[in-house]
């Protein structure tokens, strides 16, 4: 059984996807951790599937690498399988990439290498494109660079703003997100394989 820990910011709407998924029977992954790097709403997804959590709130570092230091021995107290990164909104220090690589998976609302970076929608709105999409990657040390797991486009509305169209992304990245997690537990996906592809 795959044991994955899952790190957010927000309000975990990817977590709670793969928490339901998980909690099915013959789903071959099971979340054993989520953590957090400030107070996030998405902690009451943990709390009601009695998933532990812990917090290593980036306000109380004065460098990236000293926070990634104190995420890195929160994450290896339960040394899992898979780190899937679900809205957790920074980037992760080397040092916690290279423990865990290429074992670190992460969506994003864009059909990679299109529009990396924190405002992928927002960024293919502003390029007038007419798709754009949704990706699963492996995590490097570059901005959304990893290679690429899954993805799917997704149409862009000429009504569209950022929150509809985002909208409308969530949950393609959800269902991949829930696919490449269950085609790693399932060993149909080798993420070394894949990153050195």
């Amino acid at each position: 059984m795959l044991t994955v820990a899952v790190l957010i910011s927000g309000t975990g709407s990817n977590l709670r996807a793969l928490l339901e998924a998980a909690h099915g029977a013959g789903f071959p992954a099971r979340i054993i951790v989520v953590g957090a790097d400030r107070e996030a709403e998405g902690f009451a997804h943990a709390d009601e599937f009695g998933i532990p959590t812990f917090l290593v709130p980036w306000s109380s570092f004065d460098s990236r690498e000293a926070w990634g230091d104190e995420l890195l021995r929160q994450l290896d107290v339960w040394n899992p399988d898979l780190i899937v990164l679900s809205g957790l909104m920074r980037l992760l220090p080397p040092a916690v990439v290279a423990a865990y690589a290429p074992r670190i998976v992460n969506t994003h609302p864009a059909y990679l290498p299109e529009f990396p970076g924190a405002h992928g929608v927002r960024d293919a709105l502003a390029a007038g494109v007419e798709q754009t999409g949704a990706s699963v990657i492996v995590v490097d040390d570059g901005v959304d660079t990893g290679p690429i797991l899954a993805q799917e486009r997704v149409p862009v509305h000429p009504s569209d703003d950022e929150a509809a169209l985002h909208e409308r992304i969530k949950p393609v990245e959800r269902r991949l997100l829930i696919d490449v997690v269950r085609r790693i537990g399932a060993g149909e996906l080798d993420l070394a394989a894949a990153s050195s592809a």
